[in-house]
């Protein structure tokens, strides 16, 4: 996992190039928390390149963040994949996460999908 810079202040931003690992989502969850103390709503940045599966110690931690801190902080996430199957798990989390605006984009894309997180409100700018 390596994160990236997108130029948006509130944004966590990561490219995972394997297997999601628990330290891996332990990172990422940690840097979603400092970026929520400092804005009011934050947007998920994540690029899947060679995506091999998610630990499910890595889920365990994922769920212990939204029960510790819930959703309503996050606005919008953009994920690029080619990953057919991963694109019909995203578009199930949007039927059940509908506080958060939810887009695909494939990899090439990266420039749109960081267009739409950016066209959210100002408050999350």
């Amino acid at each position: 996992m390596e994160f990236l810079e997108i130029g948006i202040d509130n944004a966590i931003a990561i490219s995972i190039s394997s297997k999601i690992t628990e330290s891996d989502m332990a990172l990422a969850l940690n840097q979603a928390r400092a970026k929520a103390e400092a804005h009011e709503h934050i947007v998920f940045f994540v690029q899947l390149n060679h995506f091999k599966g998610v630990e499910v110690a890595a889920i365990i931690e994922e769920l212990k963040y939204l029960f510790d801190v819930g959703t309503s902080n996050i606005s919008k996430y953009a994920l690029l994949t080619d990953t057919q199957w991963f694109k019909k798990i995203l578009s199930i989390e949007d039927k059940i996460f509908k506080n958060i605006d939810i887009k695909c984009f494939p990899l090439e894309e990266k420039d749109a999908a960081i267009e739409f997180l950016k066209t959210h409100d100002s408050e999350s700018q």
